[in-house]
């Protein structure tokens, strides 16, 4: 009588560690998680901003978090594989449009990756660029 009283209590602890495991792994599956791509570190910028009469310049450092892993290479990239030309000349452009009083700003900063991440996933579209770090950020005045 013990014996079947404790068969069936482990066994029911058991169903229940299992219905609740799989409760888990159903909850987890609908979310959306986030699937690290690729993280490629850049050489830093100097680039004249767009205060021509006033002579302003910004220095940054950007990492790309890229959404997927570069394409393979080929013959007229460099050994990442990526189009490091386009890219910086792409970055370059976008920072050359701007202003030192808007980059200062904590929005500025903010809007400033929105326009690289839309301009980069434009002109370098086998990139998909995911998210823009800044591992240095100097505007001088």
């Amino acid at each position: 009588m013990m014996a079947a009283f404790l068969f069936l209590t482990v066994l029911g602890g058991g169903g229940a560690a299992w219905f609740v495991a799989q409760r888990d792994t159903a909850g987890a599956a609908g979310k959306q998680t986030y699937s690290p791509g690729q993280v490629v570190h850049l050489e830093g910028f100097t680039v004249n901003l767009a205060d021509a009469e006033e002579g302003h310049f910004v220095r940054v450092t950007i990492d790309l978090d890229l959404e997927r892993t570069p394409p393979p290479l080929d013959k007229d990239k460099p050994a990442s594989g990526l189009p490091v030309a386009r890219i910086r000349d792409t970055i370059i452009g976008v920072l050359a449009a701007s202003k030192a009083d808007v980059l200062l700003s904590p929005d500025g900063k903010i809007q400033l990756k929105k326009n690289l991440v839309n301009a980069l996933n434009q002109k370098v579209p086998e990139m998909s660029v995911r998210e823009i770090y800044f591992t240095e950020f100097l505007v001088q005045r």
